[in-house]
């Protein structure tokens, strides 16, 4: 087994949550925009993206051990 083979099998994967985070500002900016307050919408599905995001984070970092 050679250098890149160990480093590459050791860990486990770490998981993207970026998708999350789109698909909550579009949402969020699409209800926003149906209610007439599309601007509160995007702080809203800003908001709620990045919670989802830092609590995959949160619970991939306790998985993987870092």
């Amino acid at each position: 087994m050679n250098w890149q083979e160990s480093t590459m099998t050791d860990q486990p994967q770490s998981r993207g949550a970026g998708i999350f985070i789109v698909l909550a500002i579009a949402i969020g900016t699409a209800v926003g925009t149906a209610m007439g307050q599309s601007s509160a919408g995007l702080v809203a599905g800003i908001a709620v993206g990045s919670v989802i995001a830092i609590a995959l984070w949160l619970r991939d970092r306790k998985r993987v051990g870092r």
